[in-house]
C-alpha cells in the first residue's frame, strides 16, 4: 500500500504531496488540472517495480522505469515531462506502508533514461492496474497491435497493460470472499456477464449472446473490473487507479460501483480515483461517514498545486464542482 507520495514539477502538476494515504483516495478537479497525469505518475512508479525481475525480463529497474514513463506519457524526450519553469527538475518519490521507498528525478535535457536516486522497494507479486474513462474491450485487438506488437505511439502503456491483463483466463475455484461478492454485484448491475470467447469479447444475458460492439459503454466498463477480479489479476495487495469512475454510467450504477469499490478496499486493495462528478464525491462522503473511514481528498488550484484538503468524513471539500452543484440547487428554490 502506498502511504506517501511527493511529485514536483511534473507536467501540469507543480506540487502534489500525499501523507497518511488510505485504502480509498480521491482526486477532485476540473478538466486539464492534472488529475490523470498525477494518477499516471503514481502508476508508473508502482507498476515499474512490479514488472522488474518478472519472468525472463532481464532489464534493470532503471530501464523498466524509463520505459514505463516513456510509453505512458508518450513523449520523444522524457525531459518534456518537466514543468516549464526555469531551472526546474521533475522530482518524484513514493513510500510504501513498510517504509520502503522509490525516488527519482530528472531535468529537461533527459532523453530516455531515468535513474532512481533511491529504491528500497520490495519485489511485488501483486498487480496494479489503471482503469481509463473509456472501455477497451471493443478495441483490444487494435491496442495490442499498436502498443504491444508494433510499439507505436497512440494507446499509452496504461491501455496496453490493461488489455494484456484482461487476456488472462478466468480462474476456477474459490476466490476471495469479498471478490466473489463484488463480482456478483457487478454482474447484477448489468444483469449479465461479459466473457472472452473465440478471440472476441461477448456479452451474455440469459440464453442470449451479443457482440461486445452492440453493448452499452457502461456495461463494458463494469465488465473490465469484473474480469480482473475473476482472472485473479487483482489481489488484496493490488493498487487500482480509476480515472473518472462516473464515465458512461448512470447515477444509480455509479453509486453501486462505488459500494463495490469500498468492498474491495476492505479486502485490502488500495484505490485512487480521479473525478469531477458531484455524485462520486457525495457518495464517497457517505461511505466515509457511515464507516467512520478517513478518505484523503486532494484538490488542485489554478497554479498546479495539489492540496490534501480533508478526510471527507468531516464534510464536503471547498471545490468548484461542489460549489456549482450547490448554486444550481439554490437557483432551483429561488425560482419557486
Amino acid at each position: 500500500m502506498i502511504s506517501q507520495f511527493s511529485i514536483h514539477n511534473s507536467g501540469p502538476v507543480k506540487k502534489a504531496e500525499g501523507l497518511q494515504l488510505g485504502k480509498l483516495n480521491l482526486l477532485i478537479g476540473r478538466n486539464s488540472c492534472g488529475k490523470t497525469w498525477l494518477l499516471k505518475m503514481l502508476y508508473c512508479a508502482i507498476r515499474a517495480q512490479e514488472e522488474f525481475g518478472r519472468g525472463q525480463d532481464n532489464r534493470n529497474f532503471n530501464e523498466v522505469l524509463s520505459d514505463k514513463l516513456y510509453w505512458t506519457f508518450q513523449t520523444q524526450h522524457l525531459g518534456d515531462m518537466v514543468r516549464r519553469t526555469q531551472g526546474s527538475r521533475l522530482e518524484a518519490s513514493i513510500r510504501m506502508g513498510d517504509n520502503s521507498e522509490i525516488a527519482f528525478s530528472f531535468g529537461k535535457d533527459t532523453s530516455k533514461q531515468v535513474k532512481a536516486s533511491n529504491n528500497t522497494l520490495q519485489l511485488r507479486s501483486d498487480n496494479s492496474v489503471f482503469l481509463p474513462p473509456k472501455e477497451v474491450l471493443t478495441l483490444w485487438h487494435v491496442i495490442l497491435k499498436s502498443a504491444v506488437q508494433n510499439r507505436e505511439f497512440g494507446y499509452d502503456s496504461t491501455y496496453a497493460d490493461l488489455v494484456l491483463a484482461l487476456q488472462n483466463p478466468t480462474q476456477a475455484g474459490r476466490n476471495f470472499d469479498s471478490f466473489s461478492k463484488s463480482r456478483k454485484q457487478l454482474e447484477s448491475i448489468f444483469q449479465g456477464r461479459v466473457m472472452f470467447e473465440d478471440q472476441q469479447w461477448v456479452y451474455k444475458q440469459g440464453n442470449s449472446r451479443f457482440s461486445i460492439h452492440s453493448t452499452a459503454e457502461g456495461i463494458k466498463k463494469i465488465a473490465i473490473l469484473d474480469t480482473l477480479l475473476g482472472n485473479r489479476y487483482l489481489t488484496p495487495g493490488s493498487v487500482v487507479f480509476i480515472d473518472e469512475p462516473e464515465s458512461a454510467l448512470h447515477p444509480t450504477a455509479i453509486v453501486q460501483l462505488l459500494d463495490i469499490v469500498h468492498m474491495l478496499a476492505q479486502q485490502g486493495i488500495q484505490i485512487f480515483m480521479a473525478t469531477h462528478s458531484y455524485y462520486v464525491v457525495k457518495k464517497m462522503l457517505l461511505i466515509a461517514r457511515q464507516n467512520n473511514l478517513p478518505i484523503p481528498c486532494f484538490i488542485a488550484n489554478d497554479e498546479g498545486n495539489w492540496q490534501q484538503s480533508c478526510l471527507l468524513q468531516h464534510g464536503l471539500p471547498d471545490n468548484e464542482i461542489i460549489n456549482e452543484s450547490i448554486r444550481l440547487f439554490e437557483q432551483e428554490f429561488e425560482g419557486i
